[in-house]
């Protein structure tokens, strides 16, 4: 069976770093273009960060850029989100997610992702 598990959110002060990493298992990530999302409560679920298959290839949403990093390792079948300088606003539930169709270009759009993890708590405090 088909899994994305987040892990890594928690409780952290305005300029903090947090790495958030998923695992997949059940199948292999190594030719999907993986995301993460986010969502506030009372927000619709926004796009952070996408990866390509074999990580040549990354985009981010401009609140990002400079402070989160993208990253793949195939052979662990895991994707990663590196957050620094993090802000209040970053407060979210973190979601990971692999695109419908293999060999896909980088995408923010949540309709281009075709499974998802549970989510990952993360809290920015001020």
């Amino acid at each position: 069976q088909e899994q994305l598990v987040e892990s890594g959110g928690g409780l952290v002060q305005a300029g903090g770093s947090l790495r958030l990493s998923c695992v997949a298992s059940g199948r292999s990530i190594n030719v999907y273009t993986m995301g993460w999302f986010r969502q506030a409560p009372g927000k619709e679920r926004e796009f952070v960060a996408a990866i390509n298959w074999n990580g040549g290839n990354t985009h981010y949403q401009d609140s990002g850029k400079g402070r989160f990093t993208i990253s793949r390792d195939n052979a662990k079948n895991t994707v990663y989100l590196q957050m620094n300088s993090l802000k209040p606003e970053d407060t979210a539930v973190y979601y990971c997610a692999r695109t419908s169709g293999i060999n896909s270009p980088v995408t923010s759009l949540v309709e281009d992702y075709g499974f998802w993890g549970w989510g990952t708590q993360v809290t920015v405090s001020s």
